[in-house]
């Protein structure tokens, strides 16, 4: 009894504190508590549209080309090099007021940035998809709006998530199907 006693008030804080972890890893081994890992339903194939605009390019190649592969980075965190699948690209645009037209406005290219343009380059990734239908890419849920940097040996530019597609998931059921006719085919007396 003289141990308690002797006891502060530190010193219980310092108990509880081991008992909540106790408490927590037996909740957490028993099932009761949901980990990260828990959350992962499948993993698939996505496709992102990363929308990159005002890029300024004096050179007469573009960037981006379909089948080659750029470096990403997601919230400034380095995540690996990925295939390029589409690039799609259109100089500057600007919106002028229009006089004797059906239309209020019309659409011109902005001849004041001759050497700017706007990108929508399609990239293709394996991603791990939660219970709630999220992509999780290098640890982070891709979204439309979340920054992202495409790098390659001649450039390094900033842009958005502007979409992201979930490939269809397989049908298993064939599979069985498959299976059930095999084995029914197999099962010779």
């Amino acid at each position: 009894m003289n141990f308690v006693k002797k006891l502060r008030p530190f010193d219980y804080l310092i108990i509880g504190i081991i008992l909540i972890g106790l408490v927590v890893g037996f909740l957490t081994f028993s099932g009761k508590r949901a980990t990260s890992s828990n959350q992962i339903e499948t993993t698939t194939d996505i496709e992102m549209e990363i929308y990159l605009r005002g890029v300024s390019l004096t050179a007469k190649e573009q960037l981006f080309k379909a089948g080659d592969e750029t470096f990403i980075t997601i919230r400034n965190v380095p995540y690996t090099k990925l295939k390029i699948k589409d690039v799609k690209y259109d100089k500057r645009k600007i919106m002028l007021p229009a006089i004797n037209s059906k239309k209020p406005y019309i659409v011109v290219n902005d001849e004041s940035t001759p050497y700017q343009y706007d990108y929508i380059v399609k990239i293709v990734d394996n991603a791990k998809i939660t219970k709630d239908g999220d992509a999780v890419v290098g640890g982070n849920k891709v979204k439309i709006g979340i920054p992202i940097t495409l790098e390659g040996t001649k450039y390094k530019v900033n842009g958005v998530i502007s979409n992201v597609t979930v490939s269809p998931e397989p049908k298993d059921n064939v599979h069985e199907d498959l299976d059930k006719h095999t084995k029914m085919n197999q099962d010779v007396q």
